[in-house]
């Protein structure tokens, strides 16, 4: 019988061009695709931070994604970090920016 993966986060932040080229929905889309839950918005300062819950695999399918970026930005640098997960989301939203 094989256990089912513990829940982790990813708290990453995105540079480069992914403010105004659809990256927030990109990352809406990639984290349905993954089944993660959390949310995604843009920052003042240009960069766009990602806050995801779910199993360690679909969250490292999820960063793949992440250092790609949709086709009309340019993804220069990904900082990630892994924490405990909280539990505290019920789905994957685009918050107001910061």
């Amino acid at each position: 019988m094989t256990m089912p993966f513990p829940e982790s986060r990813l708290h990453a932040f995105v540079s480069g061009v992914v403010q105004g080229v659809g990256f927030r929905y990109f990352v809406v889309d990639r984290a349905a695709e993954a089944e993660v839950k959390g949310w995604v918005r843009n920052l003042r300062d240009g960069r766009v931070e990602i806050v995801a819950e779910g199993s360690r695999p679909a969250l490292e399918a999820l960063l793949v994604q992440l250092r790609r970026g949709p086709s009309g930005g340019r993804v220069d640098d990904v900082a990630a970090t892994w924490e405990a997960a909280s539990g505290e989301f019920r789905s994957f939203a685009l918050q107001r920016t910061a």
